[in-house]
Order: structure tokens, then C-alpha cells, then sequence
């Protein structure tokens, strides 16, 4: 049995992201900043409608051994690692499964997800399965699933092996602690190290594709305003001073427009 420590992000960091950046976002700018693909693929958003962001409680299962998990683990319940994971979790975690993207063995069931919502958790991403869908669908958890099936964890050809260890879910590699933004698009993994960051770039992003969409819903030249020409960005300045806002003049961190495709 493996079970570690996590260290959590700042809660002002998690508050930060959760209020300015969705996955799409996060996948764009965390690309720019050198992590290429964050996109955990196979977990689909199984809650339409709801967003998560929180630093991720791993659970790793490995492929069943008999000689290290059998039967007798169903006689002492605190022998099953996944509900340590549960444990572990604290208010806003977001508890992320390495279930080898088995499509027969539940991970958790209602009881487990029930629990972990009476906690406060936020949601989960497994690379598999959960069983009793139909209740908890309900609970008001995110659930980004590979899908689900009427078996128990252990039924078929998985068991759970280590807690709080790096993973990899959806062909990413999760390290605890790292912040999980999740939403209808998907669940993208972003470094802890990169969270003020992204932050700032994704800020930065939202203030100009506004005023881009405003101008794209008027009618204005696609190749003009997404992504801003040199043309669109000094009339996004212009535009931006006109409203009283502040504007890539007042930030120099934020003073080059965004990149564009020149034509020879």
C-alpha cells in the first residue's frame, strides 16, 4: 500500500483560475508556455454544465495480481486503497484516476462519490468507469469519466495500487497537487508552477478576444480581428481607452499583441 501527501496550491491561486480561465483556455495559453498537450483524452464531461477547478488527489490502479490482491481485502474494508483516496481528499480537491482506460471495472460506486461530496470535493476524472451513474449524476460532483458499468472496482481486471503518486490519466501525466481545470470541453492538467501564469496570459487573452467577438458579431473581417492584426490591435487600444479601461499601454507585461501568420 502507497499512500503520500499532497501539497495544495494557494487557495487565492485556485480562486484566481477558477474565475477567469476554462479548459480551452488553459489548453491555448499552457501550450504557449511549452506544455504541449494538458489535455487529459478519454474523460468526457459526464455533468454538462459544470466547471471544476482544484489540485488533484491521485489514485493509481494497476492490472490485478492475485498474490497481491485477492478476496480477503472485502474483510477488512480499510484494506481497499480506493477509499483512501477519498480520505485524503480535502474541500475543492479533485480526485483524478489512473484506471488504465478499463471500461469494466467501476472505480467508485454511489456510497464512495456520496462520501466525497459530503466533503466538500469538487469532482473527479477517472480513465474508466463508475458504477450507479443514475444516482450519481445527481450529487452535484463533476464527473469526467470514460464511461460507466454496473461492476465493482475489483470485479474484473484492476485493483487499486498506490495513492498520491504521479499518474497518468488520459495519456497526461498528473502530478498530486496539480491544479485540474474541468469543464464541458474536458479536463486539462496545469502545473502549479505555471498557475500565476496562465492566469495572467489568460486574462490578458479575455480582454481582447472581447472586444475581437464584439467586433466579429458586428461583421468585421475575421483575418482583421481574430487573431488581432497590427491594425486590429492598435483599434482595440484606441477602443480600450475610449471605455476607460486598461490597455496593453498600461501593462507592459502585457504590451505585444498577439502573434500572427504573415503572408510572404
Amino acid at each position: 500500500m502507497t499512500i503520500r501527501d499532497i501539497r495544495r496550491p494557494p487557495q487565492k491561486v485556485i480562486k484566481a483560475l477558477s474565475d477567469n480561465v476554462n479548459s480551452a483556455t488553459a489548453a491555448g495559453e499552457l501550450s504557449r508556455l511549452g506544455i504541449r498537450d494538458p489535455y487529459m483524452q478519454g474523460p468526457v464531461c459526464h455533468t454538462p454544465g459544470v466547471k471544476v477547478v482544484g489540485p488533484a488527489v491521485t489514485l493509481q490502479f494497476m492490472p490485478k495480481r492475485e498474490d497481491l490482491y485477492g478476496e480477503s481485502e472485502y474483510v477488512n474494508p480499510e484494506k481497499q486503497l480506493h477509499r483512501h483516496a477519498l480520505y485524503h481528499a480535502a474541500a475543492g480537491d479533485v480526485v483524478v484516476v489512473d484506471a488504465r482506460g478499463d471500461m469494466r471495472s467501476g472505480c467508485f460506486g454511489n456510497m464512495m462519490l456520496t462520501y466525497l461530496k459530503g466533503k466538500g470535493g469538487a469532482g473527479v476524472v477517472i480513465d474508466g468507469c463508475i458504477r450507479d451513474f443514475p444516482i450519481a449524476k445527481d450529487l452535484g460532483l463533476g464527473l469526467w469519466l470514460r464511461g460507466v458499468t454496473p461492476n465493482y472496482h475489483t470485479q474484473t481486471n484492476l485493483f487499486p495500487f498506490a495513492v498520491n503518486v504521479p499518474v497518468a490519466c488520459g495519456g497526461v501525466l498528473v502530478i498530486p497537487g496539480d491544479i485540474i481545470i474541468a469543464d464541458d470541453d474536458g479536463a486539462v492538467v496545469v502545473p502549479i508552477k505555471l498557475a500565476k501564469e496562465l492566469y495572467e496570459k489568460a486574462l490578458h487573452h479575455a480582454e481582447w478576444e472581447e472586444f475581437s467577438r464584439m467586433r466579429l458579431e458586428e461583421g468585421g473581417d475575421l483575418r482583421k480581428y481574430y487573431p488581432l492584426s497590427e491594425e486590429g490591435w492598435r483599434e482595440y487600444i484606441t477602443w480600450c481607452k475610449k471605455q476607460g479601461r486598461p490597455h496593453p499601454g498600461d501593462r507592459p507585461v502585457r504590451s505585444a499583441p498577439p502573434q500572427t501568420v504573415r503572408r510572404k
